[in-house]
């Protein structure tokens, strides 16, 4: 132990003697022992466990609407009795939620985030890089559904955005050529294969989706995280941390190694079960938690402290009363939080918004009394009673039911009674709460519209379109607090941590400005200043998708308006048909289909031979040189076969004979020009309006009625396939 505080002691100094040097206090530098500091975050430590302490009746309530999704029956139960049915109401509505909300995030095309520059460019790169962050932090699959789930059933949105740095020892094969000295290499020797070992290390953003009860904000009558810290408050976030999590920590240098270890070493005890303190167990106060297995609860604290006479943003580490673990500065470089929060509901006058689940938890457990009153109702139905009279009868005792039984009695002193059918009133009552449940939470808004039409047979055209329209609305008004409030942030933090964290160049696939490109992209880490803005698109492409054919209607008055009346100025569509056809076709067509100008003119061979040998598919072009490209195609080709590495070859072959097939397109083409053959007729000018087909200046266009072909789904029986299907009936 003397031995830890003497080396922390030593770093302190140095630290020190940099804080004089440049005047500037260094992130890493633990001010937790100044008296000033120290006085200050022991004041701290009691109103953060007070918070914890108030918000426990929420905290508790919680507990409750994680059991009703999670099919558990509690003490909320009237009804007791033999049948033990859960009714899946409220897990089935939360799932809904959270599929439709993803679905709209994270739309089908595959861009999700647009960089807005100061001067107007449009950086592909710094967009490709944010979209490779999104893939690796796995928020289709892993933040997303887990974030959706406990923003309705806890009522806010908590997610803590950190880089996460692993490292592989990556082992692979590549040829060598044997040397005959030093840096000499044996010409006349072939290539042997040799195996190469590397440490690679990976870094990427990674996201953790918060409990609502692990977080405390105080005031809690702040709007904003930021607001809480400008009135003097503080963030507090509850973490559980093992053994190996607090020597980690420690060896970052976010708490004190004395400190740690002496944390550690009190996991270790094992207290006697008589020592119990009640007053601990009712709130989640840091210090040491028992159990199989024992781990340290810890508060990661951010507030305002006054060092030096400058207030600056401070990490602090509290594990128990009067255990200050650590406290530096801010560790991010562009000094923002690493936790954003958002309420799902904005409640006046309060920080934390209200769960979706509170309002419909006691329709769940009247319909788990409901079912379980009806179920124990069907099992009486199913097994009669029988009367008779035992002094008629006096052999009761042979009556049994059986196949093909006898019973030695006369049948006017003998009956069957059936218990009443009330397990059908009771399945009607739990229709009824699924049903307000489900009107609730919103999740079918088509289903709900359906009660004025419930006497047609079959709904028409413009009731469907009428249901998709409120569905779409409603679900775009939902996930807008998590774009807002959480996503454009996050992507934001994502970009500066790349900023601080990545120190050489990532290899990403590139977004360019049509969509997904053929080629790879090196972008070095990206400068920290105001150049870039950044925005979640996912939300707001999968509002467009659905304006494509008011888009198309414009552009057909556009294009009809006379030059006389545009008194100088000019139309250019190309922005609006660029995405008009990257938001129809998505970033992997829209290249293929609409090319700029910029993307036409040829590749040098080089290049290519590049994206050959690394397994890229390339296209030819009709300016290209093909006898040279093939006599440099065939070269790599066999470099390739004679060093080995012959998993491009096939790609490599077939482009050596698009270039053969190209070469002699183009010398029968000139044939036919030298022989006078008439080519393809043309059609200057383009269709015009009297082409079949082609819309009316201003007109919505619309498909034409013609026979499909036998067994094709019926017009009107096409669902987008972000609504819910309809009911039957």
């Amino acid at each position: 132990m003397a031995d830890d505080e003497a080396e922390d002691e030593l770093e302190e100094a140095s630290l020190d003697a940099v804080e004089k040097e440049s005047g500037t206090l260094p992130r890493k530098a633990d001010i937790s022992k100044r008296p000033a500091v120290k006085e200050e975050l022991l004041k701290l430590y009691k109103d953060v466990e007070e918070g914890f302490r108030d918000q426990w009746t929420r905290s508790n309530d919680q507990l409750d609407w994680w059991e009703c999704y999670n099919c558990v029956l509690s003490t909320k139960q009237f009804y007791v009795g033999n049948s033990k049915i859960f009714v899946p109401i409220i897990h089935n509505a939360i799932n809904a939620r959270k599929t439709r909300f993803t679905n709209q995030i994270f739309p089908q095309a595959g861009r999700y985030v647009e960089v807005t520059s100061s001067d107007g460019t449009k950086p592909d790169a710094l967009m490709s890089l944010a979209e490779f962050y999104v893939r690796k932090a796995k928020l289709r699959t892993k933040v997303m559904p887990a974030l959706c789930k406990a923003g309705d059933i806890e009522g806010h949105y908590h997610i803590y955005v950190s880089w996460c740095s692993r490292k592989r020892n990556v082992v692979w094969r590549a040829p060598v050529v044997p040397e005959l000295a030093e840096g000499v290499p044996n010409p006349a020797s072939a290539p042997v294969m040799d195996i190469h070992v590397e440490e690679v290390e990976e870094g990427h953003p990674e996201v953790e989706v918060i409990a609502d009860s692990d977080v405390l904000v105080i005031p809690q009558t702040s709007d904003t995280l930021e607001e809480a810290l400008d009135n003097g408050g503080s963030v507090t976030v509850l973490r559980r941390w093992g053994k190996a999590k607090i020597k980690k920590m420690m060896d970052e240098g976010a708490i004190r190694k004395d400190m740690g270890k002496a944390l550690i070493g009190e996991m270790q005890k094992k207290a006697p079960p008589e020592d119990v303190n009640q007053a601990k167990k009712q709130v989640d106060a840091a210090g040491i938690k028992g159990g199989e297995k024992k781990y340290a609860l810890v508060y990661e604290t951010f507030t305002m402290l006054e060092v030096k006479g400058k207030h600056l943003l401070c990490q602090a580490f509290f594990g128990g009363a009067d255990r200050i673990l650590g406290c530096r500065r801010n560790p991010l470089w562009c000094d923002r939080l690493p936790l954003i929060s958002a309420p799902v509901e904005k409640v006046a006058g309060a920080f934390k918004g209200r769960s979706k689940v509170a309002d419909c938890a006691d329709m769940q457990y009247a319909a788990n009394d409901a079912i379980n009153e009806a179920w124990d109702s069907a099992g009486y139905s199913l097994m009669p009673v029988v009367m008779t009279d035992p002094a008629k009868n006096p052999r009761i005792g042979s009556m049994v039911l059986s196949m093909a039984a006898v019973w030695e009695t006369s049948p006017s002193d003998t009956q069957m009674l059936s218990f009443p059918q009330l397990w059908q009133s009771g399945f009607e009552l739990v229709n009824q709460c699924k049903a307000e449940v489900s009107q609730t939470l919103s999740v079918s808004p088509a289903a709900i519209t359906q009660g004025g039409m419930a006497t047609r047979t079959k709904p028409n055209q413009a009731m469907v379109a009428q249901e998709q329209q409120i569905d779409i609305l409603t679900t775009a008004d939902s996930v807008t607090v998590i774009e807002e409030g959480i996503l454009t942030p996050m992507v934001a933090l994502f970009i500066e941590l790349d900023h601080q964290y990545r120190d050489e160049d990532v290899t990403v696939r590139g977004f360019g400005e049509m969509g997904l490109r053929a080629e790879m992209e090196k972008i070095p880490p990206v400068q920290m200043d105001r150049h870039y803005q950044f925005r979640w698109f996912g939300v707001e492409q999968a509002r467009g998708a659905q304006q494509i054919q008011q888009q198309i209607a414009a552009m057909n008055v556009l294009r009809g308006i006379p030059p006389q009346q545009m008194n100088g100025y000019q139309i250019n569509l190309v922005p609006a048909i660029t995405n008009l056809v990257e938001s129809t076709f998505g970033p992997r067509l829209a290249p293929l289909i609409f090319v700029p100008p910029d993307q036409q003119l040829p590749v040098p061979v080089e290049t290519e031979n590049m994206l050959l040998a690394e397994g890229f598919e390339v296209p030819t072009h009709q300016m290209d040189d093909d006898k040279q490209h093939v006599e440099q195609h065939m070269r790599l080709l066999q470099h390739l076969q004679m060093t080995g590495e012959g998993k491009s070859n096939k790609k490599i072959q077939t482009h050596i004979m698009r270039h053969v097939q190209q070469a002699q397109a183009k010398q029968m083409a000139a044939m036919q020009a030298q022989q006078g053959q008439p080519g393809q007729p043309g059609t200057p000018g383009g269709a015009g309006p009297g082409v079949p087909g082609t819309p009316r200046i201003g007109a919505q266009p619309g498909q034409p009625r013609m026979q499909g072909p036998p067994g094709s789904i019926h017009q009107d029986q096409l669902r987008d396939p972000r609504v819910f299907p309809r009911r039957a009936g």
